[in-house]
């Protein structure tokens, strides 16, 4: 017996109407993209291991959630975990001429993490990455673009958290304070937690385990440490977002998920999703990663837009619904001999989604798939049409019946047509 293979667990076959909307998703965040003057970057899904080595050996990103193995050239590669240190990656290697670089992405990363809903161990993302600059314009500019682009959905339920995580001026005494705290505390600490505090202390005010929380609350939080010069950036970023009418919530414990961040880091929460797993978004500078993977040192900014997470959250509140592949007509051909497959291929020379049946089947038949296909409008070639060099155009949706049209103005008639049904 030929075995039956499914889909690895954590992964999915994303299909119609699903994918459509999947695709629209990222077509309206390729838009508001372009309209910020962002280009399109395409990085492969793997990497030498030690791009994403540098993101932060604390993180579980990395300890534990990276799919790493070895090549046949006995090299040692892992699929991307994330998008940022391979746009770096990049960046460093290509040594753009024109500062700032900004670029869009979207595509697949994996790891190795328990599935749960909106979370599955290959992921989709869209998100940008902008290298070159350290003008809090700059993090305003990318938090905007966010937040506009989750407008854009329809998207009304979503807040912004947003920190500053200093830099190395003003971290070392934030991080012998907190580590002080955390150890004076850590018989208090999960398990877990005593592990990170040996590796990043900051990584602790990251932990979601309910021992956790008491101590976290009271942890030291970085902006009672930044410098002058790391306050008035994050003041300037909050001054432009109030400018905006973006409305936000300092979260001082914010760190996220991995280690090169510095200064300013955000978070957009979706307040319609009902569990912990609300986050559809976040990001924040990284101002030595660049440096860390072997370039000059340059600023850094971007965010990454979980898709499932915001798919589910457009689904809460009831918005960005889509009803996948629907063809503008149905060509219902009951004499056969080609007819359909000219005309199905004239229409689209003319940008008309068209769609036909096949195998013969019966013009009942037909009728039942146009049906199905929800296309506005049927077209039916029987024997007289096919003589008088005529088509029937049907309408499946409104009250205007059918009408004998020629072959030669079917194109014009149909876009006419469907014009006015689109208005």
């Amino acid at each position: 017996m030929v075995a039956k293979f499914q889909a690895l667990k954590g992964t999915r076959d994303i299909m119609s109407p699903d994918s459509e909307r999947q695709r629209a998703l990222v077509d309206a965040f390729a838009e508001q993209a372009r309209l910020a003057g962002y280009g399109h970057i395409m990085s492969p899904i793997f990497e030498d291991l030690g791009v994403f080595l540098r993101v932060g050996g604390s993180t579980d990103v990395v300890t534990k959630e990276m799919y790493d193995f070895e090549d046949k050239d006995g090299k040692r590669i892992a699929l991307r975990p994330e998008l940022t240190a391979s746009v770096v990656r990049a960046f460093v290697q290509h040594n753009p001429p024109s500062l700032p670089w900004k670029v869009w992405y979207e595509g697949p990363q994996f790891r190795h993490e328990k599935p749960q809903a909106g979370r599955y161990r290959q992921f989709s993302q869209v998100g940008i990455e902008v290298l070159g600059s350290d003008d809090p314009a700059v993090d305003i500019e990318v938090i905007t673009l966010g937040w506009r682009f989750y407008q854009s959905l329809g998207m009304s339920q979503v807040s912004l958290l947003l920190n500053s995580l200093g830099d190395e001026t003003c971290r070392p005494a934030y991080f012998a304070a907190l580590e002080e705290y955390l150890r004076d505390n850590a018989a208090n600490l999960s398990e877990k937690s005593v592990e990170t505090l040996e590796k990043n202390p900051l990584r602790v005010l990251d932990s979601k385990r309910g021992q956790d929380q008491e101590i976290v609350a009271g942890a030291p939080i970085m902006v009672d440490y930044l410098t002058e010069e790391t306050g008035e950036h994050f003041a300037a970023v909050r001054e432009g977002l109030d400018s905006l009418g973006i409305s936000y919530e300092i979260s001082p414990r914010l760190v996220r998920g991995l280690d090169y961040y510095t200064r300013t880091t955000f978070e957009f929460a979706s307040t319609a999703l009902e569990n912990a797993q609300n986050a559809v978004g976040g990001g924040g500078r990284y101002d030595g990663l660049a440096e860390s993977l072997g370039g000059k040192p340059t600023p850094g900014i971007g965010f990454a837009l979980g898709v499932d997470r915001i798919l589910l959250a457009c689904d809460a509140e009831g918005v960005f619904e889509h009803a996948g592949a629907v063809p503008d007509v149905f060509i219902v051909d009951d004499v056969g001999g080609g007819e359909a497959t000219v005309l199905a291929d004239q229409l689209r020379s003319h940008g008309i989604a068209a769609d036909r049946g096949f195998d013969g089947r019966s013009m009942k038949a037909q009728m039942k798939v146009a049906n199905r296909s929800n296309a506005p409008w049927a077209i039916i070639i029987g024997e007289t049409e096919q003589a008088d060099g005529t088509v029937t155009l049907r309408d499946m949706h409104g009250d205007t019946g059918q009408t004998l049209i020629s072959r030669d103005d079917l194109p014009n008639e149909l876009s006419q047509r469907l014009g006015e049904t689109s208005r």
